[in-house]
């Protein structure tokens, strides 16, 4: 497959509309020898842009769907049997959903989807959100009690289920604790945290939606960073997030972890115990940030 470019925040429309039609066109062949990790990115991608809207579309509007809506994602599940991939992976298991459930419009059928509807928010559950959404702060001292990997991998797993453009799920990690590597982080404007969360992004995803824009691209990352400080905050720890001030910072981290050049770091976060309590950092009031309203 061809490199990614990741130089362009913009696309002419005829241009998008040719890698829309490349990625349609791709053989069976050429599918079955991509890397796994893209044909993931492929199936996650192409389910959502070729069923899941029109899916859910219809079934809001108890319309019945075009019988071969669901085509091209049955021709996914089916090359993802030939690859032998396991039916128990995410990808398989939503997709089989909503082939199933486009099935069930194109024959006029109802779709039940109250099972999957979200717990109703309580008075208790919104004010709760919105003091750790205020009460969180930008922690630079930490105490030396360690954070157990339970907790570390419950704040890592909400920066998963962060907002990802096209679902394509580009986030990946790599965990380090100061106390085992110390002063691999050194040139941080913070003193070294107990632990050090970084974000990266693996850059084959986005061959599945190669004209996604740069900068979409790293809000994904930023989704998942943002995530991760209010889960940390709501777990117990403290944190602070954190950049990369140079490119001899992340080349000593890629030499350190082996990384290879698809893995983009993007930006991190030091989390622990906090040992400080800063004075809240002042907003302005909202009505003075609105410019239009119509």
């Amino acid at each position: 497959m061809g490199s990614i470019d990741t130089s362009m925040d913009y696309l002419p429309k005829e241009e998008v509309m040719a890698i829309w039609n490349r990625n349609v066109a791709l053989t069976d062949e050429e599918l079955l020898a991509m890397d796994e990790v893209e044909f993931r990115a492929r199936v996650r991608e192409r389910s959502h842009h070729t069923l899941e809207i029109q899916m859910y579309h219809a079934q809001h509007r108890n319309k019945k769907l075009s019988e071969k809506q669901a085509d091209y994602t049955k021709r996914l599940l089916g090359l993802w049997e030939k690859r032998g991939l396991s039916k128990d992976l995410p990808e398989y298991k939503y997709a089989s959903f909503l082939v199933e459930s486009a099935d069930k419009l194109a024959r006029g059928e109802a779709v039940d989807l109250t099972p999957y509807k979200p717990t109703p928010v309580t008075k208790e559950m919104e004010d709760n959100f919105f003091t750790i959404l205020k009460e969180r702060r930008s922690v630079r001292e930490f105490t030396d009690q360690d954070v157990p990997d339970e907790i570390i991998e419950k704040v890592l797993d909400a920066g998963l289920w962060a907002a990802h453009g096209c679902n394509v799920q580009s986030i990946k990690y790599v965990i380090v604790r100061e106390k085992n590597e110390p002063g691999l982080f050194r040139g941080s404007d913070v003193p070294g945290g107990p632990i050090h969360l970084v974000i990266c992004q693996d850059m084959r995803c986005y061959r599945a939606n190669s004209f996604t824009p740069r900068r979409n691209q790293l809000l994904d990352a930023g989704a998942a960073g943002q995530n991760i400080v209010l889960a940390a905050h709501a777990a117990g720890l403290e944190g602070v997030w954190l950049t990369f001030p140079n490119e001899e910072f992340c080349d000593r981290l890629r030499e350190k972890f082996n990384l290879p050049e698809y893995i983009r770091l993007v930006t991190y976060v030091d989390v622990g115990y906090g040992a400080q309590t800063p004075h809240p950092p002042l907003r302005w009031d909202v009505k003075d940030t609105i410019l239009g309203r119509f």
